[in-house]
């Protein structure tokens, strides 16, 4: 068969043969400039399915080292806070054993206290320590001081130092107080007393203000101090300003803790009703629990069966049985801890009826991997200890106990110190010496606790670092282009490409009319 060429042709297969050159050489310039293989999902689509799934893990990969780096700092800045603490508290110590020994006068206990106070309000300050204008232990409210300095009550009186009391006011020097009667202070009327704001060397006979809050009594305190007792309460008399065996206030500094902490868990319910809940233990989330039959807590010996859910009513337990129900009150295992249903009246709870757990937080958790967290912050009053309000209580403050000691609460101790120095009280002094190990125990213990957290950061960051640089290498094996590959196959279209040009340019010459 002859097949008849045509000019037209032999135009548009060379112009074919030219584009379809040009355009390889265009797309492997395109890889050139790149350094990437893939430049459009359309070049490898299950390539770039693992591209883009790769640069996803590494965004990931790349915040929790972030995270890391943030942690880092909130806690490199609490490592370092402790370490200034327990300086601050070992020449409080050295101050403590001067004013212990028995050879040091009034004058010399004065001007140690002096110093004292000062390193006081600096241990207050670096427990307001802030990172980045957040406070580092005063758990979740970091726009709120962890600390603010007050004044607060010591006696020598067992009877007393049950006593609620408020104080108000302030005040640069501890005031010492002295009953001259004795009796209860809801006499009529009171038993007489004076006090002093310098140490004992004057003293002024004490007044009781008419404005007392019902069912106490206010003692004026000069000008600027007042101090509120409860009514019932019993003094004893001194026979003289240095007799130790009668009531005796020292009215010193403390540190009141303004944050919030992680003691408790409140109960609501999620239906009209008279029973109230409570719960004990340490819960992370909160628990919905839900009675999966009539309750009647007037039933005596009966217990009845519940479900709970740790994630919002999403999934739940059941087949759970309560205890026994006992004067109106039924307990309920559940996770961290034990819900308390109670009801004076006898009341009755519904099926279905359902009370959430809610506990009170104040950790900072920071996500350092898909797995791990690390709490960043602290509780200021687990740390320094101080005096707290508990929001569930009655609003009355209380002195801090750390792990059931309140010898190692830093600021009750101190400040005792502090009272005990500028009184020229000895006794007290020696007392504050043998509680100031504990104190500083206490903050070493928190210091361990922050560094074997700084080590796990290190650890995470090390761990990313390693996946981070694995995650990059195989993107890149699918991502980039082999360069010396590519240059090769750039050369070969760059010769094709000219071939090409070269004989079209050969052919186009070609035409009958050459050889008429």
């Amino acid at each position: 068969m002859i097949m008849r060429v045509t000019q037209r042709g032999l135009y548009s297969n060379a112009l074919q043969n030219m584009n379809s050159a040009l355009s390889q050489l265009m797309e492997s310039n395109i890889q050139s400039s790149s350094q990437k293989r893939i430049n459009r999902p359309s070049d490898d689509p299950i390539g770039t399915v693992r591209v883009l799934n790769g640069r996803d893990t590494l965004s990931g990969l790349t915040q929790y080292r972030e995270n890391i780096s943030m942690a880092e700092g909130w806690l490199g800045l609490a490592d370092g806070t402790m370490t200034s603490v327990s300086t601050v508290l070992t020449r409080i110590k050295e101050l403590a054993e001067q004013g212990a020994t028995g050879t040091m006068t009034d004058a010399n206990r004065e001007q140690i206290s002096y110093e004292l106070r000062q390193l006081f309000q600096q241990i207050i300050s670096l427990a307001n320590t802030t990172y980045q204008g957040s406070s580092i232990f005063a758990g979740q409210k970091t726009d709120t001081p962890a600390f603010k300095e007050a004044l607060w009550m010591t006696t020598n009186d067992e009877a007393l130092s049950e006593t609620s009391f408020t104080i108000n006011g302030d005040s640069d020097s501890t005031i010492l107080v002295q009953f001259s009667e004795s009796g209860s202070l809801s006499d009529v009327p009171p038993p007489a007393f004076r006090y002093s704001t310098n140490g004992g060397a004057t003293w002024t006979e004490g007044t009781y203000s008419a404005t007392a809050p019902a069912g106490q009594v206010r003692l004026q305190l000069g000008d600027s101090v007042t101090l509120d007792l409860d009514a019932t309460a019993s003094v004893t008399a001194s026979e003289d300003e240095n007799d130790t065996n009668g009531t005796w206030l020292w009215i010193r500094p403390t540190a009141v803790y303004q944050g919030d902490d992680s003691d408790g868990s409140e109960v609501d319910p999620l239906y009209n009703t008279s029973v109230t809940g409570t719960a004990d233990g340490t819960f992370k989330n909160n628990v919905v629990v839900r009675v999966d039959e009539a309750v009647d807590l007037s039933a005596s010996g009966a217990s009845f069966t519940y479900s709970y859910s740790s994630d919002g009513g999403i999934t739940w337990s059941e087949g759970h049985t309560s205890s026994t129900i006992a004067s109106g009150s039924a307990l309920l295992p559940i996770p961290g801890g034990i819900l308390s249903l109670d009801s004076a009246t006898g009341a009755t709870i519904p099926v279905g009826g359902q009370f959430v757990v809610r506990p009170r937080t104040a950790a900072i958790d920071v996500q350092i991997s898909a797995n791990q967290t690390v709490t960043i912050n602290g509780v200021g009053k687990d740390i320094f200890g101080g005096v707290y309000a508990d929001p569930s209580g009655d609003g009355g403050y209380e002195a801090v106990t750390i792990n059931g000691s309140l010898s190692a609460n830093v600021f009750e101790t101190v400040g005792k110190l502090v009272g005990y120095l500028e009184t020229n009280n000895q006794s007290g002094c020696q007392q504050c010496l043998a509680d100031l190990s504990d104190a500083q125990e206490a903050i070493l213990t928190y210091a361990a606790n922050v560094g074997g957290r700084e080590n796990r950061l290190t650890a995470a960051d090390t761990f990313l670092e390693n996946l981070q640089a694995n995650v990059a290498d195989q993107v890149s094996s699918v991502e980039d282009v082999d360069l010396a590959a590519l240059l090769v196959k750039i050369a070969q279209q760059e010769l094709a490409y000219q071939s090409v040009l070269k004989s079209s340019a050969s052919i186009m010459k070609l035409s009958l009319m050459n050889y008429i």
